[in-house]
């Protein structure tokens, strides 16, 4: 293996770095950039350099990794044999012969080998965990009540992932967790003030408890992965999240986001607007949360008489919206923003207020291609996100 050998791309396309969110070095990519390697590193990132491939490519020669990488028949020879001696590649078998010479025997990601654990802790009154493959299917689920309490709510959360451990039924790769509030590189919940929690070792604890790799980050951040790795976002992309809360995350230029705080993408708690509006539970006024979350939208919907008065509320939240995210478009250069929470409130006239008011309070010539839309990965995108950590702290994929 050469020095050479580990600045080469992947030469179907643009290439990047990982890391894990959750870890101090680690940010998730989508490929592997080309970059110059210390050798003592080389075997690390050629290692992910080959698991990053056939996960997006799929079942391949080894002679077809050695051409995708660009590393040499040898090297892909002793990766892939110490792969499968992991248990994270297999052979699948002989191609089907199309030509001339002997046919190659076929490898993949042994995708269902493992299993990863992912737990959403951002809902109302129930925290969500499922069992997935290391393609982000879901295979099983488990649920739990959320407590009040922040000893009760951290108690659950284990609860929780013991039950998922319990059911997994395969070698675990490892548990992801989206938790609301805004959480360190070290898996620390810095502040969840709907839990109780701060300063709370989430990471540590889980660790602790069951003896696997875990990485916690925020569960707007978990869901912004999920739809880059699944949804096909691009490199700069804003997801929102809208619950109980609203909150987003954000990847430019292919990296996610977290700020000098951890806490890039906390929009909630921006003021949109100078004219008052109702009153946010952190004591503010006018307050993006106080417009946008689904209490708050559902209950002025309900206070709406008329079909037009109801649209009426939704415009008007998604011109709110639009008044926060504008500057974020206009400073980042964003192009998609990817709404997450109920399609009936969020999809129709509540999107088309939002782009149509970014586009107005931005530079035209630059931002009127600005796209919002839905993800299409549900009430799971935080679960699958998760699962996205997972994969890129311990393998390097996303």
């Amino acid at each position: 293996m050469t020095a050479s050998e580990v600045q080469r791309g992947s030469s179907t396309g643009p290439a990047h770095t990982q890391t894990a969110p959750g870890a101090s070095d680690a940010v998730p990519r989508r490929g592997l950039r080309r970059v110059k390697v210390l050798p003592e590193h080389a075997r690390a990132h050629n290692r992910s350099l080959v698991l990053q491939t056939l996960f997006h490519d799929g079942a391949m020669s080894r002679a077809d990794l050695s051409r995708e990488t660009g590393l040499t028949r040898v090297t892909i020879s002793d990766l892939v044999a110490e792969l499968i001696g992991d248990g994270l590649v297999a052979e699948l078998g002989i191609r089907e012969a199309s030509g001339p010479g002997k046919p190659a025997m076929v490898v993949d990601l042994d995708r269902a080998g493992h299993r990863i654990l992912g737990m959403d802790l951002s809902g109302p009154d129930r925290f969500l965990g499922a069992i997935l493959t290391l393609d982000g299917d879901i295979v099983a689920r488990h649920e739990i009540p959320a407590p009040r309490g922040a000893e009760d709510a951290r108690d659950a959360v284990i609860e929780l992932a013991r039950r998922l451990v319990a059911d997994a039924h395969a070698p675990i790769l490892g548990i992801g967790v989206g938790s609301p509030g805004v959480v360190d590189n070290d898996g620390v919940v810095l502040s969840a003030p709907g839990l109780g929690w701060t300063q709370l070792p989430l990471r540590s604890i889980l660790e602790d408890a069951l003896a696997l790799p875990v990485l916690v980050a925020n569960d707007a951040n978990a869901a912004v992965l999920a739809e880059y790795t699944f949804g096909g976002a691009g490199d700069d992309v804003v997801l929102v999240k809208v619950g109980r809360g609203v909150g987003s995350g954000l990847i430019s230029a292919g990296q996610p986001m977290r700020g000098a705080h951890f806490a890039a993408g906390e929009i909630g708690h921006v003021t949109v607007g100078t004219d008052g509006g109702p009153q946010c539970a952190c004591g503010k006024v006018g307050c993006l949360e106080a417009w946008l979350s689904v209490p708050a939208l559902t209950a002025r919907m309900a206070e709406a008489e008329t079909p037009g008065d109801r649209e009426q509320q939704l415009r008007d939240a998604g011109e709110r919206l639009g008044i926060a995210l504008a500057p974020i478009v206009g400073a980042l250069d964003v192009s998609e923003i990817v709404l997450s929470g109920p399609d009936e409130l969020l999809a129709g006239p509540l999107a088309e207020a939002t782009v149509e008011t970014i586009r107005t309070r931005t530079l035209a010539r630059f931002h009127d291609g600005v796209r919002v839309r839905m993800t299409a990965q549900g009430q799971d995108i935080v679960l699958r996100g998760a699962a996205v950590m997972v994969l890129s702290g311990q393998l390097g994929v996303s």
